[in-house]
């Protein structure tokens, strides 16, 4: 048998023929003539060398080639409609893969949205990866994933950038530290103090550098930490004062403060980046839309 020959008219029509039990019936139900119905049968018995349907009163039956034939064509055109639905649903943005990367200060408010996502599309599975400023604007470059989130978003032709949540920056020192509950502290009085500061590259670092040289004001005491838990951690410990995204602090199980100082927040947006050229378009809609 030359399968080649077969097509989906042929196993439509036969499974017509075997659920109602008559060609006539069939015919009416596909809107064709007796006669081709009749010519479909024999042509598919022909092209699989056997009988597939005989006749037992008023009734066609199928033969057990011909319940054979029923059955494997039922699977055939099931699978293709199941294809066909998959790919609608790929084409409408419901089903598929979303890949997100994501700078580390972002884990603290990504999962939320992750969740409220899921909850709406179940049949897009998502992707997180999670690292530095340096580390996912590379992974931007080379296209790897589909959705971007950034303080400060590339700014290159092919980005598309959308502002969606405000990540201000707060200064924060140990629970014990003096200037903790004043009210009208100036920066001036802190500038002597030990500041624990991200890589250079950070978005953070970025952002608290260029207000230092707005300012014109130098730290004589810095040090740089490449987490922001570490940076946490040690300005729990005392061994100085910081500058970190809100959304960090108020997550943060251990014993800082944030200090009332003039100019602060520092102001900042997190922006949903995604690049023109993916192909990935419909299901990234989706997630801004959610967003």
């Amino acid at each position: 048998m030359d399968i080649r020959h077969l097509n989906f008219r042929l196993l439509d029509v036969f499974i017509q023929v075997v659920e109602s039990r008559s060609i006539s019936a069939a015919a009416r139900r596909m809107f064709l003539t007796q006669p081709t119905v009749s010519a479909q049968v024999k042509r598919l018995e022909e092209l699989f060398g056997s009988r597939l349907l005989y006749q037992e009163g008023r009734h066609m039956l199928p033969t057990t080639a011909g319940e054979q034939v029923y059955q494997a064509a039922g699977d055939v055109l099931r699978r293709v409609q199941s294809c066909a639905d998959t790919l609608a649903a790929i084409e409408s943005g419901t089903h598929g893969e979303l890949h997100i990367a994501l700078v580390n200060t972002a884990q603290y408010i990504v999962p939320q949205l992750v969740a409220q996502f899921n909850r709406a599309y179940p049949d897009i599975r998502v992707t997180l990866h999670i690292g530095n400023r340096a580390n996912t604007l590379q992974r931007y470059f080379q296209g790897q994933d589909d959705v971007y989130l950034f303080s400060h978003p590339p700014t290159d032709e092919n980005a598309d950038a959308q502002a969606f949540i405000e990540n201000p920056l707060v200064l924060i020192a140990p629970s014990d530290h003096w200037a903790v509950n004043q009210t009208e502290l100036t920066f001036a009085q802190l500038q002597h103090e030990p500041f624990l500061m991200r890589e250079n590259g950070s978005a953070t670092r970025m952002v608290f550098d260029s207000w230092l040289a707005s300012q014109g004001i130098h730290l004589r005491y810095r040090s740089e930490i490449e987490s922001n838990e570490a940076i946490l951690l040690s300005v729990a410990a005392g061994s100085g004062l910081a500058v970190l995204s809100k959304h960090i602090v108020a997550h943060a199980n251990d014993p800082v403060a944030t200090l009332n100082v003039a100019g602060f927040p520092l102001p900042g947006q997190w922006y949903i980046v995604s690049r023109r050229d993916n192909q990935n378009q419909a299901i990234i809609e989706r997630f801004r839309q959610l967003v």
